[in-house]
């Protein structure tokens, strides 16, 4: 009888010890599926920081450019600097990233989006600054950042869907949980983000 006993304990614990392996190798699928999909939204949200960022660099230039028409107005001007200024001063950790942190981003990249239109709306009075061939350049090259960064914006939240399709069905919800992966924001469009931008050419 004992060693029946001891049989069917060991036969208990075998099925146990089996049912927690089972588990650990699911669980070790499952986190490494949520580590990749995880390193993909980061892929790209950095190449959406990348073409914000090549924005940002044209706007020196630009400002040079237009500085050397001494009738323009500078209020205008002013109102791209300090836009640039705080665009460029927001920094978002895209391992931990919140709806929060996504909002202030996208407040700060229209803020400079609303300045640099205003500008350009400007630039129709000012015939010699409009036909400037570096003013040209700086038109070329943004309209090019801008279409990337509706490109960009969608490979991200195509990114973000398929993350937070995968984290949130069940049994992987309780998994993320666990480990910390969190939702990601999504990067929501502003009103006209369908338009082009207005960039004016020379006639």
């Amino acid at each position: 009888m004992r060693n029946k006993g001891c049989i069917s304990a060991l036969v208990v614990a075998a099925v146990l010890v089996g049912i927690v392996l089972i588990a650990a190798f699911w669980g070790v699928g499952k986190y490494n599926t949520l580590v990749q999909k995880d390193q993909e939204v980061q892929s790209k949200w950095s190449n959406i920081e990348t073409v914000y960022q090549k924005r940002a660099n044209l706007i020196p230039n630009l400002e040079r450019t237009v500085r050397s028409y001494t009738q323009f107005e500078r209020g205008t001007l002013k109102d791209v600097v300090e836009a640039r200024a705080k665009a460029t001063s927001i920094n978002v950790d895209p391992t931990n990233m919140t709806a929060e942190d996504m909002a202030r981003f996208q407040q700060a990249q229209g803020q400079l989006t609303g300045a640099l239109s205003r500008l350009m709306a400007v630039v129709e009075n000012y015939p010699n600054l409009k036909a400037d061939q570096q003013y040209l350049n700086f038109q070329r090259e943004y309209t090019a950042i801008e279409n990337s960064i509706r490109s960009e914006t969608v490979y991200y939240n195509d990114a973000a869907k398929d993350f937070n399709t995968y984290r949130n069905r069940v049994p992987n919800n309780i998994l993320a949980g666990i480990t910390n992966f969190k939702e990601k924001p999504y990067f929501r469009a502003e009103a006209g983000a369908e338009r082009a931008p207005d960039v004016f050419t020379e006639e």
